[in-house]
């Protein structure tokens, strides 16, 4: 953790001013939501992922059904959060070349046409459907249901201290972000919906974010 923050005492008081507005009973309800909500998602959406995970193979028979991607968490742990595949084979490498034609401003990669994008992924892109693996990063505790989105660590070692505040909790499947605008949101609007919902975070609110964040995903033009 000290190797992450360099100013560590700057850490440790923003780390301090969050803890006083978090309730452990809030920590504890949450957990055992994510928990739950993750297990009994798995279970009801199995089939689901089998369908998606036919398809995929189906494009692309050389592929890997599921897409596995370092991202860092609360206090910068990095873990492999999961998604469906929904590129090429060769997306990463192929990124290089692409940067130059980022759509969203900061340290963050968004483009509405990419063509490393595969017939089957543009669909569950834009219905969400790449994200459902991630329940399996939530019953592990890497993520929770609701929380800041997990950056890439090339996309951290752009922040500054002001935007590390990300990282003092246990990011999301959704959030705040997400459903505010999500790809028409830049990086340091997004910065500052992440905070606003860390100091104000509570099991209402999550249940609100979750709520919208199914209107969303049955009415956004905006998940790319």
């Amino acid at each position: 953790m000290s190797e992450f923050y360099k100013d560590q005492s700057l850490y440790l008081e923003k780390k301090q001013n969050i803890c006083v507005n978090t309730a452990r009973s809030y920590l504890v309800m949450k957990r055992s939501i994510d928990i739950i909500g993750s297990f009994c998602g798995l279970v009801v959406l199995s089939i689901l992922f089998i369908i998606i995970g036919l398809l995929i193979k189906l494009e692309d028979p050389k592929g890997k059904v599921f897409f596995k991607q370092l991202r860092v968490g609360k206090d910068g742990r990095e873990f492999y959060m999961y998604k469906f595949r929904s590129m090429a084979s060769d997306a990463e490498e192929r990124l290089k070349e692409l940067l130059a034609l980022n759509e969203v401003s900061g340290a963050m990669f968004k483009m509405k046409d990419d063509p490393r994008v595969t017939k089957v992924g543009k669909f569950i892109r834009k219905t969400s459907l790449d994200e459902l693996p991630q329940l399996i990063n939530v019953l592990k505790g890497e993520m929770s249901l609701v929380g800041p989105r997990p950056p890439l660590p090339r996309e951290v070692a752009e922040y500054t201290s002001y935007d590390k505040q990300r990282l003092l909790v246990v990011p999301g499947c959704t959030g705040l972000w997400q459903v505010s605008g999500r790809s028409n949101i830049g990086f340091s609007e997004m910065v500052e919906l992440d905070l606003l919902y860390i100091k104000e975070r509570s099991i209402m609110k999550d249940i609100k974010i979750m709520l919208r964040t199914v209107l969303v995903l049955f009415g956004s033009k905006n998940a790319f």
